[in-house]
């Protein structure tokens, strides 16, 4: 059998559930909002591959001081997170996702440094996939945590935790079975995420569609100041909503303040929207949106 740590697999994913729970067969850990990744580390090699294995490990130079804690082949498993005002925060992470100068690799490493938060190790000299999510964890215990590398706290209480998470805005939760093996290249109902999900109406100020797909765009805004300005789309199905659309009051020019497409079928401020989103940006746009309802407020 071939040697993991020469292979090439992406990493264990999670399922969800829209609750937080707690079970004495579960540990629980803060979901860090980053770029998943598996950071191959030896002494004399380092790789840092991401969840759909892309080699990025020349994004985050910062983090070949992760050599230093090793004495042999290991295989880590975490999230690359960069952090403002004590926060993860994905969008200072961008900053640094699509660079090619190295100068300005290394400015920005200076700049925005990341930091690799470790859940998980797979190899240590040798495949650590044969034992349970504890076994592995007291592997991990015996690297230290340091400025670039972290191991994340563990909590007993999902639902505390949850609590917590939501009072201080974070992105959620994470719920792992103890005895779990580690599955690579599969998506498991052994680890489970609970996002910090935001509720909020905006209004459906436009839409666009192609012939032939089954999915159509809608255009979202909020009004401020008496003007609506733009905070980004959302895509539903045709079958639920484009017949209701074809009968909506239709408009020749945007209402937006801030956003203009020859493409998008602009209609008056009839609708909103009941959405759900992770976060907003710095410019107020949202983040991963999914489309509820609609609510007809004329």
């Amino acid at each position: 059998m071939k040697d993991l740590f020469s292979q090439s697999f992406s990493p264990m994913l999670l399922s969800e559930v829209s609750k937080p729970f707690t079970s004495k067969d579960y540990l629980y850990e803060l979901k860090y909002d980053g770029i998943r990744a598996l950071i191959f580390v030896s002494p004399k090699s380092f790789k840092i591959m991401s969840r759909n294995r892309r080699n990025i490990t020349s994004l985050f130079p910062e983090l070949r001081e992760i050599q230093s804690l090793v004495s042999d082949k290991v295989i880590f498993d975490g999230e690359i997170v960069s952090f403002k005002d004590d926060k993860p925060s994905f969008f200072e992470l961008q900053k640094r996702l699509h660079l090619k100068n190295s100068s300005k690799i290394h400015d920005m490493a200076l700049e925005c440094p990341v930091v690799f938060v470790c859940f998980d190790i797979l190899y240590e000299k040798k495949s650590l996939l044969n034992k349970s999510l504890i076994e592995r964890k007291k592997v991990l215990n015996k690297y230290k945590n340091t400025s670039f590398f972290f191991k994340p706290s563990i909590f007993d209480d999902g639902i505390m935790l949850f609590y917590k998470v939501k009072k201080l805005g974070l992105e959620g939760i994470v719920a792992k079975k103890k005895k779990s093996l580690y599955e690579i290249n599969e998506r498991s109902t052994n680890w489970i995420k609970i996002k910090n999900l935001q509720r909020e109406e905006f209004y459906l100020l436009g839409y666009s569609y192609k012939e032939n797909t089954p999915f159509v765009s809608l255009y979202l805004g909020e009004k401020r100041e008496e003007r609506f300005y733009f905070v980004g789309k959302v895509s539903v199905s045709k079958k639920k909503i484009f017949n209701i659309l074809k009968k909506m009051n239709k408009r020749k020019k945007s209402c937006f303040q801030d956003f203009h497409d020859q493409e998008v079928n602009y209609l008056s401020s009839q609708y909103k929207c009941n959405i759900e989103f992770l976060e907003r940006s710095s410019n107020g746009k949202l983040r991963h949106p999914v489309f509820l309802s609609l609510v007809n407020f004329d």
